[in-house]
């Protein structure tokens, strides 16, 4: 109403409230009526300085406290920060960033025996028929899809005119011949069996021993060591009658992969330098999006740092018999590997979900599924009804392992390989990743992926489409922020001082200097050595271990609450029309 129709006290008017004719209604009830349909939130805003401007936070918003039980992604930001702020936590927040309903990892919980003759799966091999082929989203559907746990291309290479030439041992000795390379010396055997040291019976441990060269001086072994099987080969066949057929290059399965024999395999050559390496990471600029070290939708392009032989390329120069042990590789990430020829390379593989039946081979010969060397025996696999891909990779052969796959590899030929991790940004992946983040806090291995860290990262700067991928990503932030601001209540709560600072560009993640767990956002940081200013970050759980009382610990934040607030709101499924 306006004001001329309600009461001024005085007595010449009419003590009435008018919105039509005819209509009387009395002013207090009408009040009463107002204060019924309005609500008020309450905001408190905080003045800060921000790169020399003034500006203003949102640091406490009054509402309806949500049981921290009851919390889930449906909620805000601010609810979640009023929950944990309302909730009584006695130690340490401990719940996982994983939700198990929202697991999207194929069903195979009714386990069927499989026929012996099944136990050899097919490996899918895809022939591509032009470039184009490369690019379609098909090949992307089909190598991601979780049922698939490894997908050969063939002849990848060809079909993009990828100048492999440029990997060949000649081409790394011109570009740069000092380069180091880690060595692993290995006793040379069958692919399909791995005996111990004194040869009576065969066994998981993969015995090998690290030292360092350079690349020039592997490529001489690499070279003498095909020379030798040329000239054995060449005094076998002295002694035999001259066949009519014979093979250009020498048969390794008939000389060379005689067990018992010590062969060097060069392995972990860093080739992340673009200075260095300009020429080799320029062609792999030619792969799919979906293939190459960097691109838009990795997760692993949205690390903030290099991590060696992940996002970035890696090399491997081989001799027959030179291998790769058993493994998934770090946090699950998929991998890429091409062949670089000449020689061939044998895989085998097994899908995510035998994982743990594999781990349990290895505790039964005491070896660390995690950190340790080893390589399956077949028969043991197929005893407990593994199946196995084993395939041939050639030169110019990509191979693509999917997320969490179990693999090991044998070099066949002479031959050298180029590797790197990628993260397509897809719920399977991202689940695999965050799970094994998980178990290597349990088995206190660092996760060489800080998820946290990558998982924030996502949020502010990927537009989600999947919706399960969405839901487990939200989770994930939700957790983090119910992490920290109970972590923060009870510094509060104990008198500790947290000091604000903020990260810089490029600033790398941070892990327990002792435990090697991710830290991220609350630092608890102490100075190892006060006349070098050496600063020492480490985890709650350590730097209690130190000092009960945080003493002489100094806690950093490195994101103000609100700015993950804003992150965890703004972040939304966006659809793929928009």
């Amino acid at each position: 109403p306006s004001p001329s129709t309600y009461s001024t006290g005085r007595k010449d008017r009419d003590n009435t409230c008018q919105s039509s004719p005819g209509l009387t209604v009395d002013p207090l009830k009408l009040k009463a009526l107002s204060i019924g349909l309005f609500k008020e939130l309450k905001i408190l805003l905080i003045k800060v300085d921000s790169a020399g401007r003034q500006t203003f936070n949102i640091s406490e918003v009054e509402g309806k406290t949500v049981p921290l039980s009851e919390i889930n992604i449906n909620n805000t930001a601010a609810e979640v920060i009023r929950a944990c702020k309302g909730a009584k936590v006695n130690g340490k927040f401990k719940e996982s960033y994983l939700l198990p309903t929202l697991s999207v990892k194929p069903n195979n919980a009714m386990k069927t025996c499989i026929p012996r003759d099944k136990l050899n799966p097919p490996t899918p091999s895809i022939y591509l028929e032009s470039k184009r082929d490369a690019f379609s989203p098909v090949l992307l559907q089909f190598c991601t899809d979780p049922k698939n746990a490894v997908t050969v291309i063939r002849g990848l290479a060809g079909s993009l005119r990828l100048n492999l030439g440029l990997f060949s041992t000649k081409s790394l000795v011109e570009a740069n011949a000092e380069h180091a390379v880690e060595v692993r010396t290995q006793v040379q055997q069958p692919a399909d069996e791995n005996w111990n040291l004194n040869g009576s019976t065969q066994t998981w441990l993969c015995e090998s021993s690290r030292s360092h060269t350079t690349i020039a001086k592997y490529a001489q072994y690499q070279a003498s060591s095909f020379q030798e099987s040329l000239q054995e080969e060449k005094e076998s066949e002295d002694e035999e009658e001259e066949n009519e057929e014979q093979t250009k290059t020498p048969d390794p399965s008939a000389s060379d992969q005689k067990a018992g024999k010590i062969i060097k395999f060069g392995t972990n050559i860093d080739l992340s330098d673009p200075k260095r390496w300009k020429p080799q990471l320029q062609e792999l600029l030619k792969l799919p999006a979906f293939m190459r070290v960097e691109s838009g939708n990795n997760m692993l392009s949205l690390v903030g740092h290099t991590i060696l032989g992940m996002n970035s390329v890696q090399l491997y120069m081989k001799v027959p018999g030179s291998r790769t042990p058993g493994h998934q590789e770090n946090n699950n990430f998929c991998s890429v590997n091409i062949n670089i020829g000449p020689g061939d390379c044998e895989w085998f593989a097994v899908h995510e979900h035998y994982w743990k039946d594999i781990n349990r081979f290895c505790e039964k010969h005491r070896v660390d599924y995690l950190t340790g060397s080893w390589w399956p025996v077949l028969e043991d696999l197929y005893s407990a009804n593994i199946p196995v891909y084993r395939f041939i990779q050639r030169p110019g052969d990509l191979v693509w392992i999917n997320a969490g796959t179990v693999h090991w590899v044998q070099a066949v030929g002479w031959c050298n390989n180029i590797a790197w991790n990628v993260g397509p940004i897809n719920a399977y992946q991202y689940q695999l990743a965050l799970e094994r983040f998980e178990w290597n806090e349990v088995k206190k291995v660092k996760s060489i992926v800080p998820m946290i860290h990558v998982t924030w990262n996502v949020a502010r700067t990927i537009k989600i489409t999947d919706q399960d991928t969405f839901k487990m990503i939200k989770h994930c932030l939700m957790q983090s922020m119910k992490h920290i601001q109970i972590l923060r209540n009870q510094l509060v709560a104990a008198g500790k001082k947290i000091c604000y600072q903020s990260r810089v560009k490029d600033e790398p993640a941070y892990y327990c200097n002792e435990c090697d767990v991710e830290v991220f956002d609350m630092l608890f940081v102490t100075s190892e050595n006060s006349s070098k200013k050496t600063y020492v970050v480490h985890c709650e759980d350590c730097a209690r271990a130190k000092s009960q009382s945080l003493s002489g610990v100094v806690v950093l934040e490195q994101y103000r609450i609100e700015e993950l607030m804003r992150t965890y709101d703004t972040f939304s499924l966006v659809s793929l029309t928009s």
